[in-house]
């Protein structure tokens, strides 16, 4: 069975924009818009190299128990402008029921414009898993032990 997402609109939002949505059927990630507030539509959201913004989707979501909402980047927008999620993967808690953003930075070159309904990013679904933790004197041994960083192979 396919866990649902209930999504509510903000007040100001442009109901005119489609929900988050898969572009494929094989898609993992359904793509989120950018839904500027009325007073910013026009001119959009200028992004400076190295620039950061928290660029509005208008919506508030629900999402069943069980489940995190993972925001991620599009692999487009990275690839040709250096756009990405500077927090990536962004969770969106089951609990929550704020406004929906996305954080974005532009690694690129080059100043980079969000324009009103432009897909700024993608929403994975996946489970959670709420662990036990509990203190420990000692712990099991492994062929890595302690090894960090690149202590694996080269990179």
């Amino acid at each position: 069975m396919r866990p649902v997402v209930r999504v509510m609109r903000e007040d100001w939002a442009d109901a005119a924009l489609p929900l988050p949505s898969y572009e494929t059927a094989g898609a993992a990630g359904a793509d989120l818009r950018a839904n500027l507030p009325p007073d910013i539509r026009a001119e959009g959201i200028e992004l400076a190299p190295l620039g950061r913004a928290l660029v509005p989707t208008g919506l508030r979501v629900e999402i069943p128990d069980g489940f995190e909402l993972q925001i991620r980047p599009r692999s487009g927008l990275a690839l040709k402008h250096g756009i990405s999620l500077p927090n990536s993967p962004g969770t969106i808690d089951a609990d929550y029921r704020g406004p929906l953003g996305v954080i974005l930075v532009n690694l690129g070159a080059e100043p980079f414009r969000i324009a009103h309904g432009d897909r700024i990013a993608q929403i994975v679904v996946a489970p959670v898993v709420q662990a036990l933790f509990e203190p420990a004197a000692e712990l099991g041994e492994t062929a890595r032990g302690a090894g960090g960083f690149g202590s694996t192979g080269t990179a």
